[in-house]
């Protein structure tokens, strides 16, 4: 059985990727470099970071817009164009899928692609000729339950269907543009612990999860995430890979604004 890798890409500071930002040159050139490693997609589903609802909610619109959902950047942030179709099908599978497992969910025929989606997107696929699906957040932030959604939306792996969680290893806003010289240490510390988790072998799948579940007790978890809003999609590509891959491989290791990120690759 062939199975879709599922990736979680650490994204960036709102559109600095796009606009080629020193600080993030590392970051942008593994998101350039990324699907290279990728086999095509028959389409594309982003768990973003930057959507939640208090049900999930999953883009149903045949040809979504764009949300340039951020604030004072350069008048050209707000001109980025990403016409990848949407996949109403696929959306409407995705609803069966989670309903089969309890999980409530809705199509929104609305939403448009926030920069959690289109930012990766735009460096991963340029040609935007592959459908997308995007996925909200549940409000919740209730991380056994992001779980769950992972799983249940494990059997799209066998479709050709990439899952993308789209977030940040590290995401305290206050620290990223702070001088406090106990900052990269401390983003340090959690990389190495969120490595750990996710990629060492000797760690059982319910060792595993109780980690991420229990993450916020994590050696300087909720210094670099006060809300872990940008930490839920890795549970969710977890949970997707837990049943046939569960090891995964740390793809990006580097710094951001002298704080530690990292990627992650289970196939």
């Amino acid at each position: 059985m062939h199975l879709m890798p599922v990736v979680f890409v650490p994204h960036g500071g709102g559109p600095m990727p796009l606009l080629g930002d020193a600080n993030h040159r590392e970051l942008t050139q593994f998101m350039q470099s990324l699907a290279a490693d990728l086999p095509r997609p028959q389409a594309i589903l982003v768990v973003t970071a930057h959507w939640e609802e208090e049900v999930v909610s999953i883009t149903s619109a045949p040809a979504p817009g764009m949300l340039f959902d951020y604030y004072g950047f350069p008048p050209e942030s707000y001109e980025f164009a990403y016409p990848a179709p949407g996949n109403p099908s696929l959306a409407k599978q995705i609803q069966q899928l989670l309903a089969a497992n309890t999980i409530d969910a809705r199509l929104d025929n609305h939403r448009a692609y926030d920069h959690g989606t289109f930012v990766p997107l735009m460096l991963m696929y340029p040609a935007a000729d592959i459908p997308v699906v995007q996925l909200s957040l549940l409000a919740s932030l209730d991380p056994a339950a992001h779980i769950a959604l992972g799983k249940a939306l494990a059997p799209l792996r066998e479709q050709g269907v990439l899952i993308v969680g789209s977030g940040m290893s590290f995401h305290n806003m206050r620290a990223f543009f702070s001088n406090d010289p106990s900052v990269r240490g401390k983003s340090e510390t959690f990389d190495q612990w969120l490595s750990e988790t996710v990629t060492a072998p000797q760690l059982d799948n319910p060792a595993r999860e109780l980690r991420l579940r229990e993450w916020a007790s994590a050696p300087q978890g909720r210094f670099c995430h006060p809300r872990e809003e940008h930490l839920l999609p890795l549970h969710v590509c977890w949970g997707a890979a837990s049943q046939h891959s569960p090891v995964a491989v740390q793809n990006f290791s580097g710094l951001l604004f002298n704080t530690a990120i990292s990627g992650f690759i289970w196939r």
